[in-house]
């Protein structure tokens, strides 16, 4: 099976994980579930952490310049 680029595991888990806080939100799970979702949310959320620091290390690597890294202030205009 083919390995699933970052960004579109980063993007699945983290509309699961939305989905996931919203049937938590609504209170009408039971414990049983909610133990169960709220594992899936941990995991999730680790999963999105992994992919938002691999495209970190990919940033720093793209500014690295003559050895050194340069990073630029963002500016959103």
């Amino acid at each position: 099976m083919p390995k699933k680029k970052t960004t579109n595991l980063f993007e699945e888990s983290l509309a699961e994980l939305e989905q996931l806080v919203e049937q938590m939100e609504q209170g009408e799970l039971s414990l049983e579930d909610s133990l169960k979702s709220f594992e899936r949310g941990v995991a999730l959320t680790r999963t999105c952490q992994k992919a938002l620091q691999e495209a970190e290390q990919k940033v720093q690597i793209l500014l690295e310049k003559n050895g050194t890294q340069t990073l630029e202030p963002f500016t959103d205009e």
